[in-house]
């Protein structure tokens, strides 16, 4: 009976870890970087840099399919409501298309007042507000209660968006969290420990828009729950056996 447990434990562990997700745990951190397929590579950092154009962390940058209030002081009728379309641009009056998409809110703002001030306004003063931010939205995957894609504030940390999900499943193995981040042409990868932040030993690394994180299966929790499983069958198994007649 006990080897029977013990095969049937095994059999349900191996079907249960293989669809988790496996990017990073099949890597096992042995290489510092795998290729990706559209190009570029995945690299393993001890921790992520903030991405490109940011100011270092202070600003993010624009997407498409933002939707953006543009403001000229004084001048009304050149006041708009526009979004950043596929190919990361806007249209204004009078300087028609401008790119937006991977630029910062002053630097877009420097770049109208430039394009204004060059034919049309004398030391035009502009304004731009994001209305809303599709580029300021992560995805939280693997073993947490409630996977989706979520809205992310300035200065929204990796337990925020943790608890966004509801926090981390019953196997879920707080040590293994993994955050994806696109720098340029690569996507960097880095596991950080949630257990030591939540007991302040770590720090909590600052999430942007765009990141992707993912939670994953702690094999000894499966296992044990898997064993569990296998004790409660054998145990019902065992009722009906002495039950007379069978």
């Amino acid at each position: 009976m006990l080897s029977l447990l013990t095969m049937s434990a095994c059999t349900s562990t191996s079907s249960t870890t293989s669809s988790s997700p496996a990017s990073v745990d099949a890597l096992q951190l042995t290489s510092a970087s795998a290729p990706l397929s559209g190009g570029g590579a995945l690299q393993v950092v001890k921790d992520l840099p903030a991405p490109q154009n940011t100011q270092n962390g202070s600003e993010q940058p624009l997407s498409p399919n933002d939707v953006l209030e543009v403001n000229v002081f004084q001048v009304a009728n050149l006041n708009r409501i526009v979004q950043v379309d596929s190919s990361g641009q806007i249209s204004l009056p009078l300087i028609g298309t401008v790119t937006a998409a991977g630029k910062t809110v002053r630097q877009l703002e420097q770049e109208i007042e430039t394009a204004y001030g060059a034919n049309y306004l004398q030391s035009p003063d502009v304004s731009v507000f994001i209305k809303e931010s599709i580029g300021q939205r992560i995805t939280v995957d693997g073993e947490v209660t409630r996977a989706g894609i979520f809205p992310v504030s300035s200065n929204s940390s990796l337990i925020d968006a943790i608890a966004l999900a509801g926090g981390i499943s019953s196997v879920g193995d707080a040590r293994k969290v993994f955050v994806y981040r696109n720098i340029g042409s690569n996507t960097l990868v880095a596991n950080y420990n949630v257990e030591a932040i939540r007991a302040g030993k770590s720090r909590s690394p600052r999430i942007y828009g765009g990141d992707k994180i993912v939670v994953f299966a702690s094999k000894s929790k499966i296992a044990l729950n898997n064993l569990k499983d296998a004790l409660g069958v054998a145990s019902s198994a065992a009722r009906i056996a002495v039950i007379p007649g069978l």
